[in-house]
C-alpha cells in the first residue's frame, strides 16, 4: 500500500498539466498555489503571473513538469477590466492602502478621459510600483514596501495595445486594457490621473485574459478537480 502511494505520488509530480483558475479577492497567489497543492496532492505547482489579494481573474496554475514552462506562460500579453477612483491617492496605488494625498477630480469629463486613454497606447516605459513584485538587491518591492521603505526604481519598456474606456461615473472610471507583460494597473491609472492633474487609485482589477486562456475558461477554485487540468505544452 505504501509503495502503491508513493508511486501515485511520482506519477503526480511526473505530470504535464495546466489550470486555468479565476483568482478570487483577498488570496495572494501564493495562497492559491497553496490550496492546490492540497487538492491535487502535489508538490510541484507554481503560477504564471502574479495577482495581489485585491485583484480576481486568470491565473494559470502549472502542474509538475508544466512548471518548468514559467517563462514562457510569463512571457504572454495580458488583458484587464480594472475600475480607477479619481481624487484620492494611496500607499498602495488601491483603495485598501492609506490615503497619501486628496486633489479636485470634479472639472474632469468624460471626453478628457477618453483623449487621455489615446495617449497611453503604444510603446511607452512605467516605472513599477513599490507594491509590486520586482525583486532589487534580493528583495520583492512589496517587501520593502510592507515596512515603509521605498527604493527608487528604473523605468521599464511596456507596449499597451488598448486602452477602452468602459463606464464614466466619476469618481469611478472602469476601462479595460490589452498589454505586453510587465504592465501594472495601478501605476497605470496614477499616471492618468497625473497627466490631466488630478490622483487616483485603484478599487477593482480583473484579469480577463492571459495569452490563448480567457476569464470565460477558466474554473472557481472552490469546484477545481481533477478534471479541470488541461494537458498543455506550447
Amino acid at each position: 500500500m505504501i509503495m502503491t502511494d508513493k508511486r501515485e505520488a511520482v506519477r503526480k509530480e511526473e505530470r504535464v498539466g495546466i489550470v486555468v483558475l479565476n483568482k478570487p479577492s483577498g488570496m495572494t497567489s501564493h495562497d492559491v498555489v497553496a490550496r492546490v497543492r492540497r487538492i491535487f496532492k502535489m508538490k510541484r505547482v507554481g503560477h504564471s503571473g502574479t495577482l495581489d489579494p485585491l485583484a480576481t481573474g486568470v491565473l494559470v496554475i502549472l502542474l509538475g513538469k508544466s512548471t518548468k514552462l514559467f517563462g514562457k506562460f510569463e512571457a504572454f500579453d495580458k488583458a484587464y477590466k480594472a475600475t480607477m477612483i479619481f481624487g484620492t491617492k494611496t500607499t498602495t496605488a488601491d483603495i485598501q492602502g492609506k490615503v497619501t494625498q486628496e486633489l479636485p477630480f470634479q472639472h474632469l469629463t468624460q471626453q478628457q478621459i477618453q483623449d487621455i486613454l489615446k495617449e497611453f497606447v503604444g510603446d511607452t516605459e512605467q516605472i513599477p510600483p513599490m507594491v509590486s513584485a520586482v525583486k532589487m538587491g534580493g528583495k520583492r518591492l512589496y517587501e520593502l514596501a510592507r515596512k515603509g521603505i521605498e527604493v527608487a526604481r528604473e523605468p521599464r519598456k511596456i507596449r499597451i495595445d488598448k486602452l477602452d474606456l468602459i463606464d464614466f461615473a466619476m469618481p469611478r472610471v472602469k476601462f479595460y486594457l490589452e498589454c505586453s507583460k510587465g504592465t501594472y494597473v495601478r501605476k497605470l491609472a496614477e499616471d492618468i490621473a497625473e497627466r490631466l492633474g488630478s490622483v487616483a487609485c485603484i478599487a477593482q482589477i480583473e484579469r480577463t485574459k492571459v495569452g490563448p486562456f480567457t476569464i470565460e475558461q477558466s474554473v472557481n477554485l472552490e469546484d477545481l478537480s481533477e478534471k479541470h487540468i488541461r494537458n498543455w505544452t506550447g
